[in-house]
């Protein structure tokens, strides 16, 4: 006797639908609705899904925001506290720069999250405000203690506050990669990727100054970029 064939289950089935997909289509409608605006319908309609699939992997909305947080900022804070490691044997003042270094790999491609981001601090709900601040902590917390390092070792000035210096360093270098890419062509045709290294390395030397205990020391590790004049 012939088996029947299995009942077709009813609902939409748990289908091929990436994670990074869904998280793909909510980065780009958050950017254009911002967390609030935004529906799990729209990002649905992004990724080219049925909305009911999305609940396979995430809760909802808030819940893939902190998805594409841990997607963005958790490799940050990992290469981060290896780098703020004391154990370390380069100077404070080398490793200072690479944090630029990790934020640019990391973040200066991405310029929807970083938008997304600065706009729900600004504009955010307080769970969503309370959600960054846990998942920025780690990174500047790493940071705030290789400044510590530095004022132990003699290499950074003792009145130099580790919260406001790593505040510094962070907001500039997401300021240059917001800003500079856009507006150095217009205003000196210069391209965007070399204004970007240029403004990087004279943000550091300035910074560095206003910090060290020896700021007429030279900076080695600093790259020699060659600047192409329009």
């Amino acid at each position: 006797m012939p088996i029947p064939p299995p009942a077709r289950s009813r609902g939409p089935k748990p289908t091929r639908v990436d994670p990074d997909q869904l998280l793909d289509a909510a980065q780009a409608v958050f950017a254009i609705d911002g967390l609030q605006g935004a529906s799990l319908r729209a990002i649905a309609r992004r990724a080219g899904c049925d909305p009911a699939l999305i609940y396979y992997h995430f809760a909802s909305k808030e819940a893939m925001f902190e998805a594409l947080l841990d997607r963005t900022i958790g490799p940050v804070v990992t290469e981060l506290l290896g780098l703020c490691d004391s154990r370390d044997p380069r100077s404070v003042a080398e490793r200072l720069w690479l944090i630029v270094g990790i934020y640019h790999a990391h973040l200066g491609s991405n310029v929807g999250m970083r938008g997304l981001v600065r706009g729900e601090i600004v504009r955010g709900g307080e769970a969503i405000q309370e959600s960054i601040a846990k998942r920025v902590f780690p990174a500047l917390g790493a940071i705030g203690q290789l400044i510590r390092q530095g004022i132990e070792q003699g290499e950074i000035r003792e009145d130099t506050s580790p919260l406001f210096t790593t505040f510094f360093l962070v907001r500039m270098e997401l300021e240059i990669l917001d800003l500079i890419p856009v507006m150095a062509p217009r205003l000196s045709g210069m391209p965007g990727d070399l204004a970007v290294a240029l403004a990087e390395r004279a943000w550091f030397r300035l910074f560095w100054r206003g910090i060290a205990t020896r700021p007429e020391e030279a900076l080695p590790f600093l790259p020699d970029i060659e600047e192409a004049r329009p």
